[in-house]
């Protein structure tokens, strides 16, 4: 990120609950900095938080767009154990890692790492989720702190490599796989006819190449 992105991205407090229309703080970021798009998406940070883009950006001070939401206080989520399940939708759903908890086994809510995002409400199928106000009367940046703001980004950007090192990993495996086959194929090739064996051959040279196709587009130039 350049300089001014920087800045903004600074600026917000790193919900990442993707209210503004972009799917973490550093994508608005980028969107206000390099585009011009309003400062004013982005209710966790608020009327404070539209002040502090306006004098980075030059952008004059607005209302918050209320097709965004609204500004209030800040909230963690709680997870009612009697009713968890234990399905995992809301662990693969939070930014931060907040959510801890195996399959079928009940979960749970660790506070401090918790944005109040809302992002695992919806996914939960039976509705055990609701959240709690920590702030009191405080909304926006008068409730959130930029330790917890830094805390958030640090935990997000961990979780966004973790999920990165998965996924290459998982493609490894299937290339892995795909060459063994190939492997198995040749060791077997004397006992298949020439057609199929170079139909079964197309098939898996075409997902090795795929792998590597993905694998290159996740980890950049």
């Amino acid at each position: 990120m350049d300089d001014e992105v920087t800045r903004i991205d600074l600026a917000l407090p790193q919900t990442q609950c993707t209210r503004c229309g972009y799917p973490d703080c550093a994508a608005y970021a980028h969107a206000i900095g390099r585009v011009g798009v309003p400062i004013n998406r982005c209710p966790p940070g608020g009327t404070e938080g539209i002040a502090r883009l306006s004098l980075i950006t030059g952008q004059p001070v607005q209302a918050l767009d209320p097709s965004c939401g609204v500004e209030g206080p800040v909230t963690v989520a709680v997870i009612d154990e009697n009713w968890c399940i234990g399905c995992t939708l809301c662990i693969k759903a939070c930014p931060t890692d907040a959510i801890v908890g195996t399959h079928k086994r009940m979960h749970t809510v660790i506070e401090p790492h918790c944005t109040g995002c809302e992002l695992c409400i919806p996914v939960c199928p039976v509705d055990c989720i609701s959240l709690e106000v920590v702030s009191g009367d405080r909304t926006g940046w008068a409730g959130w702190s930029q330790a917890q703001a830094d805390m958030a980004r640090t935990r997000y950007e961990a979780r966004q490599r973790r999920l990165m090192r998965e996924r290459q990993e998982h493609e490894e495996r299937l290339e892995a796989k795909a060459r063994l086959k190939l492997s198995d194929l040749a060791a077997h090739s004397l006992h298949t006819d020439a057609e199929t064996l170079n139909r079964k051959r197309s098939v898996i040279e075409a997902a090795l190449e795929r792998a590597r196709a993905r694998r290159a587009q996740q980890t950049g130039p």
